[in-house]
């Protein structure tokens, strides 16, 4: 289940399209203070990442937010496990491996004492694409 506050900002983010540091600053403090409370709120928060031009604090915090659900709210705490590191994956990887997913998926492995290989593989893929991005260019 999603907060209603959550959902509304969600709602009024998606119409303008636009994450300014005021909105940031009140997803971290008022919305969000205690933390990301549920997967569907991930999954949320990376369907509007996808959609949405951002202040810079806007993927540092979407970061922290991520990481601090995946690694710290879920047991055992500082494990990723299979279906974690699969879920997130997959998240993670529609519309490809964008900087705010790459950044999430290193700042886990950086935090977690342990990460199943489903992540690891996303980063791969990502780091593979980026090389395969340059060599087009």
């Amino acid at each position: 289940m999603m907060k209603d506050q959550l959902r509304d900002f969600i709602d009024r983010i998606s119409e303008t399209k636009h994450v300014s540091d005021d909105d940031v600053t009140m997803l971290q403090g008022e919305i969000l203070q205690g933390g990301i409370a549920s997967r569907i709120e991930v999954e949320s928060l990376l369907a509007l990442d996808r959609i949405v031009d951002a202040a810079e604090s806007w993927g540092m915090a979407l970061t922290k937010l991520v990481v601090d659900y995946v690694v710290w709210s879920r047991a055992p705490h500082g494990v990723v496990s299979n279906d974690d590191a699969f879920w997130l994956a997959t998240l993670l990887e529609i519309s490809g491996p964008s900087p705010n997913a790459m950044n999430i998926a290193y700042a886990i492995f950086d935090e977690a004492g342990h990460v199943d290989v489903a992540l690891l593989d996303f980063i791969m893929r990502g780091r593979q694409q980026a090389r395969l991005s340059q060599i087009a260019a």
